[in-house]
């Protein structure tokens, strides 16, 4: 089989800002929401659809008439990390730019999550110890766990506003999630206001 002819890149008469205006009209998203892959999470989209007005999310898909799936109405494009940090989302953010224009990043951090259970140092030591490899130069230590929601919010909030991959005009937010309740409360809102 060539899986080539699924690479939209390879098809005959590319063009690039074309194709980018054709998944602009395809899928209407404008938010990115970065939560963790802890299966208790995987409501955090739909609460933040939830709590910004105009956001749709799961939303439906749409079918041409040959049956294949074209488009969606969802304006969210969740990204799903450990612990929900911004610094494994910042390439994700800078493609869905690219391809869709987006208007929110949203950082989702939730209660009892399992980042909270363990320190940088204490990682770096097991894996060191478990798989004979030192990662210690590897992740900056800030982004490895979280011991503090807020402060944690707070650090990847700044972090995505301040990479040159993150669009300057978008809106930020920082939220906790109760896992218990399904309820977010926002810890940081960094909004552009127009000039």
């Amino acid at each position: 089989m060539n899986f080539e002819t699924y690479v939209f890149s390879k098809q005959p008469g590319f063009v690039e800002t074309e194709m980018r205006k054709a998944f602009k009209q395809a899928v209407p998203l404008r938010t990115v929401v970065v939560y963790c892959y802890d299966p208790r999470a995987v409501d955090i989209p739909l609460a933040v659809a939830k709590a910004i007005p105009g956001e749709v999310y799961p939303g439906e898909i749409v079918w041409d008439e040959q049956g294949r799936k074209v488009a969606s109405t969802t304006t969210i494009f969740p990204v799903v990390v450990a612990g929900g940090r911004a610094v494994d989302a910042l390439r994700s953010i800078t493609v869905a730019q690219h391809l869709f224009g987006i208007e929110n990043i949203v950082v989702v951090h939730h209660t009892y999550c399992g980042a909270t259970s363990f320190t940088p140092e204490g990682l770096i030591k097991a894996f060191h110890n478990e798989q004979g490899v030192d990662i210690s130069a590897l992740y900056d230590r800030g982004n490895i766990a979280i011991a503090d929601y807020e402060a944690s919010l707070k650090l990847d909030t700044r972090l995505l506003r301040e990479s040159k991959g993150t669009p300057k005009n978008v809106n930020i937010y920082g939220y906790l999630f109760n896992i218990d309740t399904e309820a977010l409360t926002l810890i940081v809102e960094d909004r552009v206001t127009l000039r």
